[in-house]
């Protein structure tokens, strides 16, 4: 494939939860300068809007009807904040509670369909660097990289547990792990987009890499 100017790059960054993709794919949007969409984030946020307006998040027909009219907007700027309905989420979202309820709201296709039309859109505006789950194989389809993020669930769980602490959450790491292989499950058996790396996707795994390390690797191969 031939590779867009750079103002125009699209690099896709899918792997399972946990595997760096939001941290990594931040720095290299910002050593690329280009625009970094959290597709995951914007994922949260339905979920977050679900939770909080007391809709069942098993009820597919309700979540759906809450993504189709719920704006989602994503802050471009250093702080990468996530706005819903007019209104800062970026600290809500990262609850474990919505992190239980994500890949059930994300496996509702109406839900997909919604966000993956705003996520398009995103890309239309420029040079981007896309994580989620099924960026290279469904909503980016013809980007430039296509890159899968893994690491062991060990490693997944520990960053993940160390997030949520950072952020003041008092939760187990055996919890984080249980809640984290239910996810992989649900994303890796969902008829809709299965996480899964797209067949012309670059394999790294991350475990017991630095982010550093990652990026650099990244942004060389992207000519950056």
């Amino acid at each position: 494939m031939k590779k867009r100017p750079l103002p125009k790059l699209q690099i896709a960054l899918d792997g399972p939860a946990g595997a760096g993709k939001s941290t990594i794919a931040k720095i290299v949007a910002q050593q690329l300068h280009l625009f970094y969409v959290d597709t995951g984030a914007m994922y949260r946020a339905i979920a977050y809007k679900a939770l909080s307006s007391g809709a069942p998040i098993d009820d597919e027909a309700k979540v759906s009807q809450i993504a189709k009219n719920t704006e989602v907007v994503l802050d471009h700027s250093e702080e990468q904040r996530v706005w819903c309905d007019g209104r800062d989420v970026t600290q809500e979202i990262r609850s474990l509670e919505v992190s239980r309820a994500v890949s059930v709201v994300a496996a509702y296709p109406e839900v997909r369909k919604r966000l993956v039309e705003l996520q398009r859109l995103e890309a239309e505006r420029g040079g981007v660097v896309m994580d989620g789950r099924d960026i290279g194989t469904y909503v980016l389809p013809e980007a430039d990289f296509k890159i899968f993020l893994t690491a062991t669930h060990e490693e997944r769980a520990k960053r993940r547990w160390l997030e949520l602490r950072r952020a003041g959450k008092d939760v187990s790491l055996e919890e984080v792990a249980r809640d984290m292989a239910e996810r992989d499950r649900v994303d890796m058996e969902r008829a809709i987009s299965p996480l899964k790396p797209a067949q012309d996707a670059i394999i790294m795994d991350t475990t017991g890499l630095s982010i550093q390390e990652l990026v650099a690797k990244i942004v060389e191969l992207a000519g950056g």
